[in-house]
């Protein structure tokens, strides 16, 4: 999956779908959608604007970034002239990367 330039790594897609479950088994299913889609619409962001994101503050890696999206972190890689996010995280979560991030 991917917009000009951006791609997901499966740890992201899983973290989506993950919302939309959890979301669901709550009985609002509707706010899991629209929470996603306002994630891809932040992500989209990043295909003109890929430095947006702040320095993920855990690692201190210029290439490790992430936007806040409350209450969500999106964690992504800048390469290059590549987006890949790699995490969809709740901001109350400590971060730990897949060894295919680092």
């Amino acid at each position: 999956m991917g917009i000009a330039g951006i791609s997901f790594a499966d740890s992201a897609l899983g973290d989506l779908a993950g919302i939309q479950e959890w979301y669901g088994a709550e009985g609002v299913p509707e706010i899991g959608d629209r929470l996603v889609a306002e994630i891809f619409q932040r992500v989209e962001l990043l295909a003109d604007q890929p430095d947006i994101g702040r320095i993920v503050p855990e690692f201190g890696q210029s290439f490790l970034r992430e936007l806040i999206h409350p209450p969500f972190r999106i964690v992504y890689r800048r390469e290059s002239k590549r987006v890949r996010v790699v995490r969809v995280w709740r901001g109350e979560r400590l971060l730990r990367l897949p060894a295919s991030a680092k």
